[in-house]
């Protein structure tokens, strides 16, 4: 949708730029979505543009969101309200699975790729192994296959227009540790609040691969390391989440809502809720504000050097393989939600394959296969159906 209105319609930047502008922000952690919508908009207006084209991306959402997640979190054990979930929730493992495939064709083109894809999902999976160490060996891994490639060279234009990258970063950091001593301050350093708002700051310095691979590191941790939602209400926020505007990494907003929710502690669920929500979107967000104004000015140099696309390349394999962990939990959590013993969630398992023949072979757009899922989740609520 960026390129058809910004290269085609509206003729603000031609292929050129926009490619290597995507290419940039692939090689960033966070939603590239709403950071090549900031390069855009700093592209046209400098940094106010930037700020302006960032905040109106991802604004709907998270005010939709908020209003969605207050509603699950009232009203999403009512059976129809369950019906519906369970609609959109084999919709999203469709989704999921597919991503899974599209990238792992995109990423797995050598056997060192595939190798760590495999790593990384042996990893995550069965050794516990923190998410940042596995991208972290990954580049590494990446950047060791390049070696000896040459480095790319900088322009004097480049390297004069430099962005005030000082100015921008004691900013950044401002905005970022005001909410944190706030929060300290007043709920304690030791409170949900302030651990949530550290960890998402975590997730968002070191989650490349998109909304995906980021959910799949946080479920882990917030699910399985502290326990502060349930992997269930997990795969309700992210099935929420496909119905709204905004990028998909969003989720993590109502993954912290349904922390605060769950633990309120001195708080109203409420209060709790969306102050954890709000942290969850402060910090998710604002990185990816700082790394585009620092960044924008030396797009070009950048995505020209070899050895950052053989990290970049790296990392997006191992990406593959924390895709599946995700996959895999979907499945878990929608078609077998009783566990192995507990036999197979037909009418799911009916959903996610009819989603996938209406988006594989039909070519049904997004919006209507969640809805057309949503409606069958629904009809299994009805009286008489087994």
């Amino acid at each position: 949708m960026l390129h058809r209105e910004v290269v085609e319609r509206r003729r603000w930047l031609n292929e050129h730029e926009f490619t290597g502008a995507l290419n940039f922000c692939m090689l960033l952690p966070g939603p590239e979505a709403l950071q090549l919508a900031i390069y855009l908009g700093w592209k046209l207006h400098g940094i106010r543009g930037g700020l302006v084209a960032g905040l109106g991306f991802i604004g709907p959402a998270i005010v939709l969101l908020l209003g969605l997640s207050w509603l699950y979190a009232r009203f999403g054990s009512l059976p129809a309200a369950s019906g519906l979930l369970l609609g959109l929730q084999a919709a999203v493992l469709v989704l999921v699975l597919q991503a899974l495939v599209r990238i792992g064709r995109r990423a797995l083109r050598t056997p060192l790729h595939v190798g760590l894809a495999v790593a990384a999902f042996v990893a995550l999976e069965f050794l516990d192994v923190p998410f940042p160490w596995i991208v972290l060996a990954a580049a590494i891994v990446g950047l060791a296959a390049a070696w000896r490639a040459p480095r790319a060279g900088t322009s004097p234009a480049e390297a004069a227009r430099d962005g005030a990258p000082l100015r921008i970063a004691a900013t950044g950091l401002a905005l970022w540790i005001a909410p944190l001593l706030l929060v300290a301050a007043t709920l304690g350093p030791q409170s949900l609040w302030s651990r949530l708002y550290l960890f998402f700051t975590q997730a968002a310095l070191v989650t490349f691969g998109g909304a995906y691979a980021v959910l799949g590191y946080v479920t882990q941790h917030l699910v399985g390391d502290v326990g502060w939602l349930t992997a269930e209400q997990s795969v309700a926020g992210l099935a929420l989440a496909e119905t709204t505007p905004g990028p998909l990494v969003i989720v993590l907003q109502f993954m912290g809502f349904m922390a605060g929710w769950n633990q309120p502690g001195p708080l109203a669920p409420s209060s709790a809720a969306i102050l954890a929500a709000l942290l969850a979107s402060w910090a998710t967000f604002l990185p990816s504000f700082v790394f585009i104004l620092l960044g924008a000015p030396h797009v070009a140099r950048v995505t020209r050097a070899p050895r950052i696309a053989a990290a970049l390349a790296a990392v997006t394999a191992a990406v593959v393989g924390i895709i599946a962990t995700l996959g895999l939990l979907l499945a878990r959590v929608v078609i077998l939600p009783e566990g192995l013993t507990g036999g197979i969630g037909w009418a799911a398992l009916v959903i996610a394959v009819a989603a996938w023949w209406l988006l594989e072979r039909a070519r049904l757009d997004l919006h209507w296969v969640l809805a057309l899922a949503a409606l069958a989740g629904l009809a299994t609520q009805a009286p008489g159906w087994s």
